[in-house]
């Protein structure tokens, strides 16, 4: 059995789809922190078969229109005195600004200084459509 120690103040990643956890590490630049970090990788879950986990042990700001591209099913707790004060269910944004590029060579993005803003346009699929061009782009783009 592994045992992960419990986190005095900080978060708790969970309900991460098995095999992403990988993505969400590196993004929030984990393997350079000064702080404790726990990635587990593959746990068993009841619900989802398996899941990743990330534990932090320190609190940090965390963009969750990025975490929701990436899966949204997941589930943010905020751990004080080690016990959850704060529960945040994850979902895909309905709009991401400066996360996904557009690639229309003709949209004003390409031209001028101006934020790239997507709208979700179809959540089944998780894309997302240029408000300037109506170019689509799916949620696994972000850069």
């Amino acid at each position: 059995m592994l045992n992960v120690d419990q986190i005095k103040n900080g978060i708790v990643i969970d309900h991460i789809r098995a095999g992403q956890g990988i993505r969400i590490f590196n993004w929030l630049g984990l393997g350079k922190s000064p702080y404790n970090v726990a990635f587990v990788v593959n746990a068993n879950s009841e619900r989802m078969g398996r899941k990743d986990i990330i534990k932090i042990d320190n609190t940090i700001t965390i963009n969750l229109d990025i975490l929701g591209l990436i899966d949204p099913n997941i589930t943010v707790n905020t751990i004080e005195n080690e016990k959850i004060t704060g529960k945040i269910k994850i979902k895909l944004p309905q709009r991401v600004e400066d996360v996904l590029i557009c690639k229309n060579p003709r949209c004003i993005t390409s031209a001028e200084k101006v934020p790239h803003i997507f709208n979700l346009c179809n959540p089944k699929q998780k894309t997302y459509r240029c408000e300037y061009c109506d170019e689509i782009r799916s949620a696994a783009d972000f850069r």
